[in-house]
């Protein structure tokens, strides 16, 4: 497997010194928070999605993702939400991202089916972009769908190989999944993991890797078991959590920690 941290954990950072971080720390690649308030977001440029592109390349790491903020079963109508995935996806094409993060985000007042329809009507029409693209979308385990059979709901139906999941373990656990559990539902779908780490269900301030009570040991092993050789990324929250220590002098003793995970599942 191969390890990426997300930008999310150095909020604003420009990205040569992104890239210096992730050479310095042995990390492959990098997940891109897709925001206004960071160096990277729709609203670049094509000259700077070209440098940005480059630098990428000559630092010899890779754009694993874009993260996105779209919610694909959010209520409204599908034109928007639509038109944000393809910016994303254009994003992603021109920096030579191979995923787009979106979220489920449905209104809990709603009904389930329904919402489940909407996010899958809009993830198919999605799914011909992408694939003109050459980018996949991965819905994440997140809000209104926490947990693998949650966003199974979802992918089962869209059926198409450029839309897939983005398994974020916090979320699964916060939902009572095992990592088992995770694994059967996404598998088949399965594009990349998010790994973080936390104190306790009513305390989600990001601590270091192996620090808290997340089941990473856990999901490497089945991840392992199952010959599963994909992106693990350590999307550390610092952006939410001004308090919490800074990603940098961190970055070191993660990678050691998920070395040493695989290492024992092997």
């Amino acid at each position: 497997m191969k390890l990426a941290f997300s930008t999310l954990g150095v909020p604003g950072l420009p990205v040569p010194e992104v890239l210096a971080l992730a050479t310095a720390h042995g990390y492959h690649g990098v997940e891109l928070r897709a925001h206004p308030e960071e160096p990277v977001h729709p609203g670049l440029s094509p000259d700077d999605r070209a440098e940005t592109a480059a630098l990428f390349k000559g630092a010899g790491v890779e754009v694993l993702g874009i993260a996105g903020y779209a919610r694909v079963a959010a209520p409204g109508d599908d034109g928007p939400v639509l038109e944000e995935i393809h910016d994303l996806l254009q994003l992603a094409h021109d920096l030579g991202a191979p995923f787009v993060r979106v979220f489920p985000g449905a209104d809990p007042g709603r009904p389930r089916e329904e919402a489940d329809a909407v996010a899958a009507r809009r993830l198919g029409t999605a799914a011909e972009d992408a694939a003109s693209l050459g980018v996949r979308i991965l819905l994440e385990t997140h809000d209104s769908h926490r947990t693998g059979a949650d966003a199974i709901r979802i992918l089962g139906p869209v059926g198409h190989r450029q839309v897939g999941a983005l398994w974020d373990v916090m979320h699964t656990w916060l939902g009572g999944e095992q990592p088992s559990q995770t694994y059967a539902a996404l598998a088949p779908h399965l594009g990349y993991v998010q790994v973080k780490d936390i104190s306790s269900a009513e305390d989600s301030t990001p601590l270091p890797l192996g620090a808290g009570v997340l089941p990473l040991t856990e999901c490497v092993d089945v991840l392992s078991r199952h010959g599963w050789d994909g992106w693990l990324c350590w999307e550390y929250e610092k952006r939410w959590y001004e308090s919490a220590a800074p990603l940098p002098g961190l970055l070191d003793a993660g990678r050691d920690h998920l070395v040493r995970l695989l290492g024992e599942a092997a």
